[in-house]
């Protein structure tokens, strides 16, 4: 994979309808109103659900995440059984942002900076097709945006492999136990936390913090 700022040099050229920036949300998640009618929702997969969670939990005009399932073909699964691989969901992030603070393409720039969009069902050591690379739109409008991030970024070359990432509409959102949710803000010093999603948080804040 190429160095960070290509990608994002690519993006900010490619969108040039997005906003000027992309931060770090400095207001607490309480302090946001949810159901404002500026408000958007996005669900993707890039890996562990706890990974995608916490960085959008970070982000400037991101309402609220839940971790969650989607894709599959069983009713109301549990963690347990989509961990086996046998269900057919996505572990994913429902992201809720407000569409006059940041847009669909800022929330992209960050999925694509973040996590590994070659892999097929692979992110680092978690392997399986629950962790597989998907953008689940809830628009024409926004798959169009993945599509053209998408194509640009492998006519750019941004990554030595092609990217793999699944576009596909949201079908059913199965939002994951409550212990799930907000896992590493609750959860930071367990092993996983410090040793998978720290570095990717650690990623975000280093890629994005001249857009604060």
């Amino acid at each position: 994979m190429r160095i960070y700022p290509i990608i994002l040099a690519l993006l900010l050229i490619s969108c040039e309808a997005t906003q000027d920036k992309v931060s770090v949300q400095k207001t607490s998640r309480s302090e946001v109103k949810k159901g404002q009618n500026g408000n958007d929702t996005i669900t993707l997969g890039g890996g562990c659900y706890w990974c995608v969670e916490a960085v959008y939990e970070l982000m400037d005009g991101v309402v609220d995440v839940s971790a969650g399932f989607t894709g599959g073909h069983r009713k109301n699964p549990s963690y347990e059984e989509v961990c086996m691989g046998t269900t057919g969901h996505t572990e994913v992030a429902q992201i809720i942002f407000d569409s006059t603070q940041t847009s669909v393409q800022d929330i992209l720039k960050v999925f694509f900076t973040v996590h590994d969009p070659t892999t097929i069902n692979r992110q680092g050591n978690d392997v399986g097709t629950q962790y597989r690379s998907a953008i689940y739109y809830h628009s024409i409008k926004q798959k169009e945006i993945a599509q053209t991030i998408i194509r640009e970024l492998n006519e750019s070359m941004a990554y030595s492999s092609e990217i793999v990432t699944e576009v596909a509409p949201l079908t059913i959102f199965y939002r994951a136990k409550e212990d799930h949710q907000d896992y590493y803000e609750n959860n930071s010093e367990d092993a996983y936390c410090r040793m998978v999603i720290q570095p990717k948080i650690e990623k975000f804040e280093k890629v994005f913090k001249k857009y604060k």
